[in-house]
C-alpha cells in the first residue's frame, strides 16, 4: 500500500570537485562558476531546486570554493554602484542570486567520492527525504524533471533516481539501472544498479543522470559502504542496497527523462550547451543564430 512521504524542502548540491577537465580555467575558479552564457552553471541548478519547491539548499564545497558562497551572498558595493547609475536591470540580476533560497554550506574536506559528499549532508538533512542535484547536469527549465521526481517520491515513498536512455556503447560512462515497468509510462521500478558497467554486462541502456530524491535511510548505508570503483565511496553502491531490500528505505523508482539536458562537465558538451541556450534567448538568439548560420556556411565552403 502506497504511503505518502513528508513534504520535501531540502536540496543537496555536491560542489567539491576539482574540475580537472577544465584546467587551466579551474585552477583558481570553481568549475561551477564557469558561465553558461551570462550566468554561472551552479545558479541554473539552484534555480531548478527552487522551482521544484525546495527552498533550503545545502552546498557541499571544498577548498578554493569560496566564490560559490560569494555569488549567492549580497554584494552591497556593487549593488550601490548600480543603484547610483540607475541601472535597475543589472541590479535585479545581481540581487536575484542572493534572494533565491536559504543557502547553507559545508566542506567535504577529504574528497572521497559522491557517496561521501552526500553523507556530509546528514547533519543538515536529518530524518527527512531530500534531493541531490549534480552541478554538471543542467536540466532545461521547460522540462521539469525534479518536480516530477518529488511528486513520485511523495506519493510512493522511498527513493527516486533520474534515468535517461543512452546509446549502449556509452553506458560504460554512467551508472546503469536494471528496471521493471510500472503503471506509469515514465516511471520504472529499479531492481538493481551497477556503476559504469561494460556494455556487454549492462542490464539496460538506462543511465543514471545527476538528479536523485533520496530516503534518509541512505545515510546509514553510506556510513557502512566501502570504497568502490576508483577507490571512492559510490552513491550507486548504496542505492543498490536500497533497491535490493525495500524494507530498509522503501522502494526505489526511476523517472525516465526524455527532455533537454545539458552536460557541462564535458568541454564539448559545455560549448554546445552555451550555443543552444544562447540561441533560445530572446535578447541574444536572433542575432546569434544569424551569425552562426553565416559562420557554418563559410566553414562548409572553405577549401
Amino acid at each position: 500500500m502506497t504511503q505518502s512521504s513528508p513534504r520535501i524542502t531540502k536540496a543537496v548540491i555536491p560542489a567539491a570537485g576539482l574540475g580537472t577537465r577544465f584546467l587551466p580555467a579551474t585552477k583558481a575558479t570553481p568549475k561551477e562558476m564557469l558561465p553558461v552564457v551570462d550566468k554561472p552553471a551552479i545558479q541554473y541548478v539552484v534555480e531548478e531546486a527552487v522551482a521544484a519547491g525546495l527552498s533550503d539548499v545545502l552546498m557541499i564545497t571544498g577548498r578554493n570554493k569560496r566564490p560559490l558562497e560569494d555569488h549567492f551572498d549580497r554584494n552591497y558595493e556593487l549593488e550601490e554602484a548600480l543603484s547610483r547609475k540607475g541601472d535597475e536591470a543589472r541590479l535585479a540580476k545581481v540581487r536575484e542570486s542572493s534572494d533565491l533560497a536559504a543557502m547553507h554550506y559545508v566542506r567535504q574536506g577529504d574528497p572521497r567520492g559522491l557517496g561521501h559528499a552526500v553523507l556530509c549532508a546528514a547533519p543538515h538533512v536529518g530524518d527527512e527525504p531530500f534531493a541531490v542535484l549534480l552541478g554538471d547536469d543542467l536540466i532545461d527549465a521547460r522540462d521539469p524533471l525534479l518536480s516530477r521526481m518529488v511528486e513520485i517520491q511523495e506519493r510512493e515513498g522511498g527513493s527516486v533516481i533520474a534515468l535517461m536512455e543512452v546509446e549502449p556503447s556509452q553506458i560504460h560512462l554512467y551508472g546503469c539501472a536494471a528496471v521493471e515497468p510500472t503503471g506509469h509510462g515514465d516511471v520504472v521500478r529499479i531492481t538493481g544498479l551497477v556503476e559504469k558497467p561494460d556494455p556487454a554486462d549492462a542490464p539496460s541502456n538506462l543511465a543514471i543522470i545527476g538528479r536523485y530524491v533520496l530516503d534518509p535511510a541512505v545515510f546509514a548505508i553510506l556510513r557502512q559502504t566501502e570504497p568502490g570503483r576508483g577507490g571512492e565511496i559510490q552513491l550507486t553502491d548504496a542505492l543498490q542496497q536500497l533497491a535490493a531490500d525495500e524494507k530498509v528505505g522503501g522502494p526505489v523508482h526511476g523517472v525516465v527523462f526524455k527532455g533537454r539536458r545539458y552536460d557541462t562537465g564535458d568541454r564539448g558538451d559545455y560549448l554546445r550547451a552555451i550555443v543552444r541556450l544562447a540561441c533560445e534567448r530572446e535578447d541574444l538568439g536572433p542575432d546569434f543564430k544569424a551569425w552562426l548560420r553565416s559562420y557554418v556556411t563559410e566553414e562548409m565552403q572553405a577549401p
